[in-house]
């Protein structure tokens, strides 16, 4: 390649960044403006919204493609539901015990981009009154942001389905989780791996694939067992994953941490 041509193509990646980078503040500029004008439009109508700060805020604008119509509607519902669902502002532990009693979720380590991870066996889950579990899923997803890391908003979640069976499958539950993780902690979950899945599973599954929406299916990767390993160690340091996946760390159960 001559000097000339060597030129040239160096200022055209030059140029193809700068057109990037100004793309990207063109994004953040208008995702900017309209977290502003969400927060007006949000405390107009609720007051107890002026509480809440702007990362909040533009995790409901993204869970609503920017759409400000939208993400206002989903967060004064959350906002409605928040103060009935948890008047004291936080879950006990003693309104949940049969579901803490099965000893089944934890949350030790982190990701490679420093994301916490949660780990959940399904085998151990058996069917508790629906109201139960879902004080049990926002005990849990309380206690996942209260313990988030500086700087970060997304948890890695790992659900290991070896052993279930039908004695375990409670759609009614599945579906409740999955309400309450995308209708009120939006843009949470960073990414899921179910692990060890059952060949019945798949039809909880498919009653439950449905009500998932499109940006929480893009999250959820099924691992093929004999990569299951290689897969995870692309995402989690062997020094942060459980030692039942050949990691370094103990399970900490969820009411510890």
């Amino acid at each position: 390649m001559t000097s000339y041509l060597r030129q040239k193509l160096q200022s055209f990646q030059i140029g193809s960044s700068d057109v990037k980078e100004d793309r990207l503040e063109d994004q953040e500029e208008v995702e900017r403006s309209k977290i502003g004008i969400m927060r007006a439009v949000v405390e107009a109508q609720d007051p107890s919204a002026k509480e809440v700060d702007e990362f909040m805020i533009r995790r409901f604008l993204r869970a609503r493609d920017l759409d400000v119509e939208k993400a206002s509607a989903m967060f004064l519902k959350y906002l409605s539901w928040r103060k009935e669902f948890v008047p004291n502002g936080f879950i006990s532990p003693s309104e949940i015990p049969n579901d803490l009693a099965q000893d089944k979720l934890f949350m030790q380590g982190h990701d490679n981009t420093g994301r916490p991870i949660v780990l959940v066996f399904a085998e151990r889950h058996k069917p508790t009154s629906v109201e139960e579990f879902k004080r049990f899923v926002t005990y849990t997803l309380d206690k996942i942001c209260a313990r988030m890391p500086s700087g970060h908003e997304k948890f890695t979640a790992i659900a290991d389905l070896e052993g279930w069976g039908y004695a375990n499958s409670d759609i009614r539950g599945y579906l409740a989780a999955v309400s309450i993780l995308q209708d009120c902690y939006p843009e949470r979950l960073g990414k899921m791996f179910i692990i060890h899945v059952p060949y019945i599973f798949m039809t909880a599954w498919k009653m439950v694939y449905p009500f998932i929406d499109k940006n929480t299916k893009k999250k959820i990767i099924f691992v093929d067992n004999k990569k299951l390993q290689s897969t995870l160690l692309q995402d989690i340091d062997e020094t942060q994953l459980p030692e039942t996946y050949g990691g370094k760390l103990k399970l900490v159960p969820i009411q510890e941490c």
